[in-house]
């Protein structure tokens, strides 16, 4: 065997291995994942994620994130969700979203961007509408 061939075997024998490792990687995760029965489990864990951390950022939507709910919301409504409220005799898709987001019902995450490269995650109904 020639020293070319050595080092391809040495280097599929690498790769190998890392693919052993991340075979028992993702095998490890979805074995955590595993206790999630439910969609309400997940919600009780990623409430008690969000909660236990310490906030950076205001609590307050900014009208710029006010802006991007309602178009995405009222986008949705356009084209066919069920409102989360009473509608009443409002017809127009944003009127619909902005009672949503009045009356706290938009289920969205706000995701904040922070100055060392990490986010910050608030739901909506968490934040002060102004």
């Amino acid at each position: 065997m020639s020293e070319f061939e050595n080092e391809n075997e040495s280097f599929k024998n690498d790769e190998n291995i890392n693919l052993e490792e991340e075979g028992e990687n993702i095998t490890n995760k979805i074995e955590e994942l595993e206790h999630i029965d439910n969609i309400e489990d997940f919600r009780e864990t990623y409430e008690k994620m969000i909660s236990s951390k310490e906030r950076k950022t205001i609590p307050f939507l900014t009208k710029y994130e006010k802006a991007r709910i309602v178009g995405k919301r009222a986008e949705q409504i356009s084209k066919g969700a069920p409102p989360l409220v009473e509608v009443g005799n409002l017809e127009n898709p944003i009127d619909i979203a902005m009672k949503e987001l009045r009356e706290r019902k938009i289920p969205y995450i706000i995701r904040r961007p922070l100055p060392n490269g990490t986010f910050e995650d608030w739901r909506v109904e968490e934040l002060r509408i102004e």
